[in-house]
């Protein structure tokens, strides 16, 4: 992924709370699912309080010397830097849902992305390395523990890459979309947030069709498109209950297989029209 180096960012659309959060301890997760990706929108999606099953934690002071976004101004920046380019895939994503749904009709408000060490609190409840990425319709703001990205890897076995880092961001995005356009419904069925979730790929892979024109990066390459396919398998139900439980219950999935997040990853990415990106039929 590369970004324009002479692109300016916009770093106030990023809260940093590293440095905040306690690194001792942790949440406890109670139940199966994907363990380690616990997705805190699913758990909504399912009525379940987060914060029921979820420990909170305290926090400690801010750590003197710890980067800060506030530093990443250009696309230069995002191109040297991971949390700059965490800052780059936000900004690029939120202006092209911004000027999509402005062409539609519609008013998309910005929602920032909160990246954080350890665990921070969240209108959700707890936000950690454990629960990985989330979007909280509550605060509409995203959550995200940049570590999660080094777990992608050695726990989920994707191969990682900045494309797919950019994959997983967007796809919380796509949440946001469905929060703005008033599809993101609570629902007790898990074929409901299944259908959401590969809604929110399909969303994703919307954006990266587009991300060249918002201006902030290069068009994604043959291989970066299948670093962000590659991920979305990673993270399927059918391939982490395999891993974790041993067997496949696909009653019990809340976001859909590998085949199917990278189906709709895909559909999204080669027809670029959010109007394909209709999971009903699922």
């Amino acid at each position: 992924m590369t970004f324009d180096p002479n692109a300016k960012l916009d770093p106030s659309q990023v809260e940093d709370r590293r440095g905040s959060g306690s690194t001792a301890g942790g949440p406890i997760v109670v139940g199966g699912g994907a363990v380690g990706l616990i997705i805190v929108i699913a758990l909504l999606l399912l009525g379940v309080d987060p914060t029921s099953v979820i420990d909170t934690t305290t926090t400690q002071p801010p750590i003197e010397g710890v980067q800060s976004v506030q530093d990443c101004r250009t696309g230069a920046d995002a191109n040297k830097r991971e949390d700059c380019r965490v800052v780059g895939i936000v900004d690029s994503v939120q202006k092209y849902w911004s000027d999509e749904l402005n062409r539609r009709g519609s008013t998309y408000s910005p929602a920032p992305t909160v990246i954080f060490s350890g665990y921070t609190s969240a209108a959700c409840g707890t936000a950690s390395a454990a629960t990985g990425p989330f979007y909280c319709p509550n605060d509409q703001k995203v959550y995200l523990d940049i570590s999660f990205f080094q777990e992608l890897q050695t726990r989920f076995g994707a191969q990682g890459g900045p494309f797919a880092e950019a994959y997983v961001i967007a796809h919380e995005y796509g949440h946001h979309v469905q929060d703005q356009l008033g599809m993101l419904t609570q629902t007790s069925s898990n074929r409901a947030s299944v259908r959401v979730e590969l809604q929110a790929d399909c969303l994703s892979g919307v954006w990266a069709k587009h991300a060249a024109d918002t201006g902030y990066l290069q068009a994604p390459t043959n291989a970066e498109i299948a670093q962000a396919l590659d991920a979305a398998a990673a993270v399927g139900d059918d391939r982490i209950q395999q891993q974790t439980q041993g067997k496949v219950t696909p009653e019990s999935w809340t976001h859909g297989s590998s085949e199917q997040r990278q189906f709709w990853f895909k559909t999204g990415y080669t027809s670029g029209n959010m109007d394909r990106c209709d999971t009903s039929g699922v």
